[in-house]
């Protein structure tokens, strides 16, 4: 009997943790339409944090996900305040902490090289978001669009990802939806979840 306390334990665990991640902000949307599985979304306009990386798909998702990691967990530094007084006194802002966003954005880009994105909590503005101190991450405004998504569950791997935007795309090919840029993957819960509890998608930008 004690050889299933573990695994029970260990489902209660991921359950809690992936509930307790689930919470996190998402950018806004919309749903236009239904194709089949497929859902075509209105994105609001959106900051996020990128960085470009070589490797291999899944080393690169990996590589990615700790430079921006360490950018919101306080690698960055807020523009030097000065305070309005007689005399005037200047001082370097500390560190901020960035609340964790969901999903982790990753696209296939020229060169070998993929785009790994965090989306930006809310609150932030381009001119109140702190700055990162590492030269590799830069902050960019994501205009609104509209893109086509697919969800899956199990496995997040390079195949599963490539299957899955071969679902995609192939769905899209007999409505009056057409693909108009780069096939992008999105994850949104941490390592730890239990496969069939993963939330993954795949997303391409569309048009009518």
């Amino acid at each position: 009997m004690a050889k299933h306390l573990l695994p029970v334990g260990f489902i209660i665990m991921s359950a809690l943790a992936s509930a307790a991640f689930a919470k996190t902000e998402e950018p806004s949307f919309a749903i236009v339409e239904k194709v089949g599985a497929v859902e075509i979304r209105q994105y609001a306009p959106r900051l996020a944090a990128e960085v470009l990386v070589d490797g291999a798909e899944e080393d690169a998702r990996s590589a990615g996900f700790t430079l921006l990691a360490n950018f919101i967990f306080g690698n960055n530094s807020t523009r030097t305040s000065i305070a309005m007084t007689a005399p005037v006194a200047q001082q370097a802002a500390k560190s901020e902490t960035i609340a964790m966003t969901a999903p982790v954005e990753q696209t296939r880009e020229g060169g070998g090289k993929w785009r790994v994105r965090f989306y930006m909590p809310s609150t932030y503005t381009r001119s109140t978001l702190p700055v990162p101190t590492n030269g590799a991450v830069k902050i960019v405004e994501v205009p609104s669009e509209i893109i086509a998504v697919l969800r899956f569950s199990n496995s997040r791997s390079a195949e599963a990802v490539a299957e899955k935007t071969a679902v995609l795309l192939s769905t899209l090919s007999g409505s009056k939806w057409s693909a108009t840029g780069t096939p992008t993957a999105y994850f949104y819960d941490p390592p730890w979840t239990l496969p069939f509890w993963r939330r993954n998608e795949v997303g391409v930008p569309v048009r009518r």
